[in-house]
């Protein structure tokens, strides 16, 4: 039976958001809590700049260890050979996906007439190959604005991508150019040409990220293979963003043409949204808006008087989802008394204090000391108030922390 898997590329796509941006520490948290959601990958960044490679290697190093497994970390890289090459020497990545644009548009518009589909459909070939040389277990393969490339040059260099062993095939609707009409058809055309497994990569522009997602996802399940959908936590990314992880899945899950028809990866745990959504709000220091799905503070609110009746009567009345699902409903206390926080000029008994009430207990004063100092680098880096959870991971592994925090320019 093919189901949908979850792509996540927050962190890789989400980060490139115009103006704002993540820390490598707050990156790894991320990818933390991906995991506990049971996402099947996380597109973690780009193993072939030199900022990310500390950050790379340490996120490896936790899943060797099983704190990030069993989700694959992915890394991404442009259909270059140098930076493949560089990827894989510096990094033990082992799973990539690679991307080179294939609409007339963006290869006349891009190169300017330095390239043309056929130097683009070798320059892949080469890439695939190479990474798979360099001992790549997987590589996807990325058509950059699928969505305006000719029908059957795309399909020409699926089949490319495929004979060369690329593992999937991922379709980009970068400019959101796509309908869900549309790209129902054009994946199961390609599916059904080529037999290869879809990753659909759907940007919000005209505001369908998340329909033109689960479109696509139908249509290659329908044409017999499996789908990944490519999401971001509250749809953070480029412009208007990507597809929104929560809205994704509460797509698959409960609307009236996916329930019970299109199966998603079992693995995934919707309890984790609250949370996950509320920390990415806070590290990209955007609030979540008032009407977000599952996650917004009116997504479970009632005023008008027909409606606050009928949900007292039965939630079901005008809630298609339960708030518990998501991991909402908790009381929230927030300390309203004294405080003490740990920054990047914290001393050592304030420290201790924030530490005890988290119950974590140190061995010693020297390990205490040694932890300390993580901390107020990780403020420096992260120029916010540390979350419990950082704070937990720094005195649990400080030795990929302090990877994840060293950043050497060349």
């Amino acid at each position: 039976m093919n189901k949908i898997y979850i792509i996540d590329v927050t962190n890789r796509d989400g980060v490139q958001t115009s103006r704002l941006g993540l820390a490598k520490l707050e990156k790894t948290i991320i990818n933390i809590f991906l995991n506990k959601m049971g996402v099947y990958q996380s597109e973690l960044g780009f193993p072939y700049t030199n900022h990310e490679i500390n950050y790379v290697n340490a996120n490896l190093e936790l899943a060797e260890m099983g704190v990030i497994s069993p989700m694959i970390l992915g890394g991404w890289c442009p259909v270059i050979i140098r930076e493949i090459t560089k990827s894989f020497r510096l990094t033990n990545i082992k799973h990539v996906n690679i991307s080179i644009s294939t609409s007339d548009q963006m290869i006349k518009g891009k190169f300017e007439g330095r390239k043309n589909r056929s130097d683009i459909l070798k320059m892949m070939v080469n890439a695939v190959r190479e990474a798979k040389k360099l001992g790549a277990e997987t590589v996807g393969v990325n058509a950059e604005d699928a969505s305006r490339t000719n029908d059957k040059y795309l399909i020409k260099f699926a089949k490319a991508a495929r004979d060369e062993g690329a593992s999937r095939f991922r379709y980009c609707d970068t400019l959101g150019y796509n309908d869900p009409f549309t790209i129902y058809q054009r994946i199961g055309n390609l599916v059904k040409a080529v037999k290869i497994p879809i990753e659909l990569h759907c940007h919000n522009d005209l505001g369908m990220a998340v329909a033109c997602s689960v479109a696509g996802a139908k249509g290659a399940i329908d044409a017999g293979v499996d789908a990944y959908i490519n999401t971001s936590i509250n749809g953070m990314g480029e412009r208007a963003g990507n597809a929104d992880l929560l809205s994704v899945i509460l797509a698959v899950k409960r609307s009236s043409g996916m329930e019970n028809k299109y199966f998603l990866d079992e693995r995934i745990d919707i309890s984790k949204s609250w949370k996950i959504s509320k920390y990415a709000s806070y590290a990209f220091g955007i609030p979540i808006p008032i009407n977000q799905v599952g996650v917004g503070e009116n997504a479970f609110a009632h005023e008008s008087g027909i409606h606050a009746d009928g949900a007292l009567k039965d939630s079901r009345n005008y809630e298609l989802y339960d708030f518990r699902e998501l991991g909402r409903g908790e009381p929230e206390l927030v300390d309203t008394g004294r405080k003490i926080t740990a920054g990047e000029y914290s001393g050592i008994k304030g420290f201790r204090n924030i530490y005890d009430k988290l119950e974590v207990e140190f061995h010693s004063d020297a390990e205490a000391v040694k932890i300390l100092e993580l901390v107020r680098y990780a403020n420096v880096h992260t120029q916010k108030p540390l979350t419990n959870d950082e704070l937990k991971f720094i005195a649990c592994y400080p030795e990929q922390a302090r990877k994840i925090l060293t950043v050497t320019p060349p």
